[in-house]
Order: C-alpha cells, then structure tokens, then sequence
C-alpha cells in the first residue's frame, strides 16, 4: 500500500493530498478541462473516477522546464517563449501520469485515461488556477507540483470526483441531511423512525455532501465527545468515494476541534471500511436497529 491518496475536485478545483488514514497533508488549486468532465477520447475532457499514478517523469528538471510526449526538449519557459509561441499547450516541469481503474469507464477502449495521456503537470505562470482552462489534464503551479511529486510514489491512489463535501449545523444542513438518512436507514434498512433522529443532532458537527447540481447525496456527523456516526450515502453513488470523502471532512472537523480519540458504532459488514481510517474493533458485536454492530476506536 502507497504512503498517500489524492483527491481532485473538479467542482472546486482543487487537489488535496492525504495520508492513507485520511489526514490533510495539503490543498494545492488546480486548473482541469475547459470542456468539464468526460472520459472519452478526443473529448479534451477530464475523466472522472478512481485512477492511480502509474508513472513519475521529469524528476530533477529544473521548474519550468518544458516537455513534449514525456521528454523534456531543454526548453525553459519564460515570458518571452511564451509570447513567441502562443498556440503551445505547455506541460512543464514534473509529469504525474495518471492510469484508470475501472475497466469500461476509464481504462480500455476509447476510454482510458492512460493512453488519452492525462497528467498531472506543471503549467506557465500566467495560467488562472482555480478555474477550468486545460485540455484535459490537470494544471498546478509548477513550485506545489514539485511538492507533490516528491512526496507522493507510483501507484498512489487518486480519485478525481465532482461532489463537494460541506460541514455545519443542524440548522443548517439538517433538511438535507435527513432526506439522504431517510433513504439509507429508514427505507433501505428498515430503522425504526423514531429511532432516526435523536437529542445529539442539534449538538454536533454535520457533514453533507452534494453533486455539481446540488443534490444531497451523503452525510454523516461528529459529536464533542468524539463519537462519529450517521454515515451515510445514498445507493446510486456508493463506490464514488463519497463515504470516503466525508469521512475525510469528519476528521479535519476532529483535528480542528482537538479531539483526540475517535469512537463509532460500525455495522460489521462495514467494518473494513473504517479500518482504512485506522479505527480498530473494541469489543463484541452487538444489536442496535436490528443490525449487527462492533464498537471500532481510533486514537
């Protein structure tokens, strides 16, 4: 298993990189296609999804140095090259090449991300970050792509997503927050609904996540003593790294609130899961709505 994952926004453009166990390393912007999303060829769209790096190139070139198909032409951008070449699609400095995972949907066929050649790369000083502008790939300053390349390995997971994730309150997202709850727990798995909505949600820190379009589509929340629970995403977008995501956004909510140990009731089939975020089983299994449960800690 790699050291790190990545995850990049294309609602919010931008890059986060992590440890394995969901702790924010950094948050660089990025720009990604003018065209959006899209995973075929020739769409000079940027393909959405999980992906790994598959390779590294460019390591000890200086910034700004300039590459076509992979190898550098002992080019160094300025300004001025910049100006007598205005048509150029620069890639500069450090190539992240990326590979997809998810055989019909980026990878193979008219959809693969490896052999579209989408990377992660450095890109001239005058381009806006922070907005869509690139063919496909994904554009970073070339000092934070530098960063980037020498911390991460080949092979690091990185899931390129639409879906934002936003933390606040009860009053704030708790319509919302309720409606994908309903979904998961009431409807599909047959939790009583008195049960559903308890005295901890007006006390504790919510997360929510919504597609580009604004539709709920997972949630979850923190309580001050630590306790984690109410995770939850509707069907048609598990597997997404939504869960992932919010989990991600419950422990920055955790970390800036200097709690230090971590508790959360998980039902067994999901108890994976959380040991990815580096919880632990605490104890025997147990009945809670019906559902087979285990305590999981993690300091």
């Amino acid at each position: 298993m790699t050291a790190h994952r990545i995850r990049i926004n294309l609602s919010s453009q931008t890059l986060e990189l992590r440890d394995q166990q969901g702790t924010l390393l950094a948050t660089y912007p990025v720009s990604t296609a003018a065209k959006g999303a899209g995973e075929v060829q020739g769409s000079y769209q940027t393909p959405r999804g999980k992906h790994i790096i598959r390779a590294k190139v460019g390591a000890g070139q200086p910034a700004n140095a300039v590459f076509v198909a992979r190898r550098p032409t002992g080019e160094v951008w300025t300004p001025a090259l910049g100006e007598q070449f205005p048509d150029r699609d620069w890639i500069l400095t450090r190539i992240l090449w990326l590979s997809g995972k998810e055989p019909g949907f980026n990878r193979r066929g008219s959809v693969d991300t490896m052999r579209r050649y989408v990377y992660i790369h450095g890109t001239p000083e005058t381009t806006r970050l922070g907005q869509l502008g690139s063919h496909g790939c994904i554009r970073m300053d070339n000092a934070q792509l530098i960063d980037l390349f020498d911390r991460v390995e080949p092979y690091t997971p990185v899931d390129i997503v639409e879906f934002l994730v936003q933390p606040g309150s009860w009053g704030q997202l708790g319509l919302e927050a309720f409606a994908v709850r309903e979904k998961v727990f009431i409807q599909e798995q047959a939790v009583p609904a008195e049960m559903e909505l308890d005295e901890f949600d007006p006390i504790s820190r919510h997360v929510l996540a919504r597609t580009a379009d604004g539709q709920p589509i997972g949630t979850g929340r923190l309580l001050a003593d630590g306790h984690i629970g109410r995770l939850a995403v509707v069907a048609e977008w598990r597997g997404k790294g939504v869960g992932q995501a919010l989990m991600d956004r419950l422990l920055d909510l955790a970390r800036e609130a200097g709690i230090t140990r971590l508790a959360l009731h998980a039902q067994t089939q999901a108890a994976g899961f959380y040991r990815r975020f580096g919880f632990v089983e605490s104890g025997e299994e147990f009945m809670e709505a019906g559902i087979p449960h285990v305590l999981m800690v993690r300091a």
